[in-house]
Protein backbone atom coordinates (compact mmCIF):
# COMPACT_ATOMS: atom_id res chain seq x y z
CA UNK A 1 0.00 0.00 0.00
CA UNK A 2 1.36 3.42 -0.94
CA UNK A 3 0.08 6.83 0.06
CA UNK A 4 0.88 9.68 -2.30
CA UNK A 5 -0.18 13.32 -2.59
CA UNK A 6 0.91 16.84 -2.07
CA UNK A 7 -1.02 20.06 -2.02
CA UNK A 8 0.66 23.42 -2.60
CA UNK A 9 -0.56 26.10 -0.24
CA UNK A 10 -0.07 28.82 -2.89
CA UNK A 11 0.30 28.90 -6.68
CA UNK A 12 3.93 30.01 -6.21
CA UNK A 13 4.67 26.69 -4.50
CA UNK A 14 4.38 24.86 -7.83
CA UNK A 15 5.44 26.61 -11.09
CA UNK A 16 3.11 26.55 -14.10
CA UNK A 17 5.43 24.29 -16.13
CA UNK A 18 5.48 21.82 -13.24
CA UNK A 19 1.68 21.85 -12.96
CA UNK A 20 1.28 21.24 -16.70
CA UNK A 21 3.90 18.48 -16.69
CA UNK A 22 2.34 16.90 -13.63
CA UNK A 23 -1.07 16.82 -15.29
CA UNK A 24 0.38 15.22 -18.44
CA UNK A 25 2.24 12.62 -16.37
CA UNK A 26 -0.94 11.80 -14.45
CA UNK A 27 -2.67 11.01 -17.75
CA UNK A 28 0.28 8.88 -18.93
CA UNK A 29 0.37 6.96 -15.64
CA UNK A 30 -3.36 6.26 -15.92
CA UNK A 31 -2.92 4.95 -19.48
CA UNK A 32 0.09 2.82 -18.51
CA UNK A 33 -1.15 1.44 -15.16
CA UNK A 34 -4.85 2.20 -14.81
CA UNK A 35 -4.10 4.15 -11.60
CA UNK A 36 -5.89 7.50 -11.43
CA UNK A 37 -3.70 10.14 -9.82
CA UNK A 38 -4.45 13.82 -9.49
CA UNK A 39 -0.84 14.53 -8.70
CA UNK A 40 2.60 12.95 -8.96
CA UNK A 41 4.00 14.71 -5.93
CA UNK A 42 7.29 14.00 -4.20
CA UNK A 43 5.96 12.52 -0.97
CA UNK A 44 5.38 8.77 -0.67
CA UNK A 45 4.83 6.48 2.27
CA UNK A 46 5.35 2.72 2.06
CA UNK A 47 6.85 -0.08 4.12
CA UNK A 48 10.63 -0.25 3.65
CA UNK A 49 10.89 -3.95 2.80
CA UNK A 50 8.06 -3.78 0.26
CA UNK A 51 9.65 -0.70 -1.31
CA UNK A 52 13.04 -2.42 -1.60
CA UNK A 53 11.33 -5.43 -3.16
CA UNK A 54 10.14 -3.22 -6.05
CA UNK A 55 13.74 -3.16 -7.30
CA UNK A 56 13.74 0.51 -8.30
CA UNK A 57 16.80 1.60 -10.30
CA UNK A 58 16.34 5.24 -11.34
CA UNK A 59 18.42 7.60 -9.22
CA UNK A 60 17.30 10.86 -10.79
CA UNK A 61 14.02 12.51 -11.66
CA UNK A 62 12.34 9.32 -12.85
CA UNK A 63 12.44 7.73 -9.39
CA UNK A 64 9.06 9.00 -8.09
CA UNK A 65 7.34 7.90 -11.29
CA UNK A 66 9.17 4.56 -11.36
CA UNK A 67 7.98 3.94 -7.81
CA UNK A 68 4.33 4.54 -8.72
CA UNK A 69 4.51 2.42 -11.89
CA UNK A 70 6.30 -0.46 -10.14
CA UNK A 71 3.88 -0.35 -7.20
CA UNK A 72 0.90 -0.42 -9.57
CA UNK A 73 2.45 -3.32 -11.52
CA UNK A 74 2.97 -5.16 -8.22
CA UNK A 75 -0.72 -4.75 -7.39
CA UNK A 76 -0.28 -2.24 -4.58
CA UNK A 77 -3.23 -0.12 -3.58
CA UNK A 78 -2.27 3.52 -4.14
CA UNK A 79 -4.09 6.13 -2.09
CA UNK A 80 -3.79 9.91 -2.39
CA UNK A 81 -4.05 12.20 0.60
CA UNK A 82 -3.32 15.92 0.76
CA UNK A 83 -0.15 17.15 2.42
CA UNK A 84 0.13 20.95 2.29
CA UNK A 85 3.46 22.58 1.49
CA UNK A 86 4.83 26.09 1.08
CA UNK A 87 6.92 27.53 -1.74
CA UNK A 88 10.44 26.14 -1.83
CA UNK A 89 13.28 28.15 -0.32
CA UNK A 90 16.04 28.31 -2.86
CA UNK A 91 15.86 27.02 -6.40
CA UNK A 92 14.76 23.54 -7.40
CA UNK A 93 17.09 21.60 -9.71
CA UNK A 94 14.01 20.20 -11.44
CA UNK A 95 11.19 22.73 -11.52
CA UNK A 96 13.40 25.77 -10.97
CA UNK A 97 14.89 25.72 -14.47
CA UNK A 98 13.78 24.80 -17.96
CA UNK A 99 16.78 22.46 -18.34
CA UNK A 100 15.92 20.72 -15.07
CA UNK A 101 12.33 20.32 -16.24
CA UNK A 102 13.56 18.91 -19.58
CA UNK A 103 15.82 16.37 -17.82
CA UNK A 104 12.97 15.32 -15.54
CA UNK A 105 10.62 14.79 -18.49
CA UNK A 106 13.31 12.77 -20.30
CA UNK A 107 13.91 10.58 -17.23
CA UNK A 108 10.20 10.05 -16.71
CA UNK A 109 9.55 9.16 -20.36
CA UNK A 110 12.11 6.36 -19.99
CA UNK A 111 10.13 4.96 -17.07
CA UNK A 112 6.88 4.93 -19.06
CA UNK A 113 8.29 2.94 -22.00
Amino acid sequence: HMFIRDSPTTRRAFPVRARVGNRALSVMVRRRTGVRLRDLGPLRVARRRALLDLGLTDRRSGYPLEMVVAAADAGWRITETEVPYLPRTGRSKVTGTWMGTFRAVRDMRRVLR
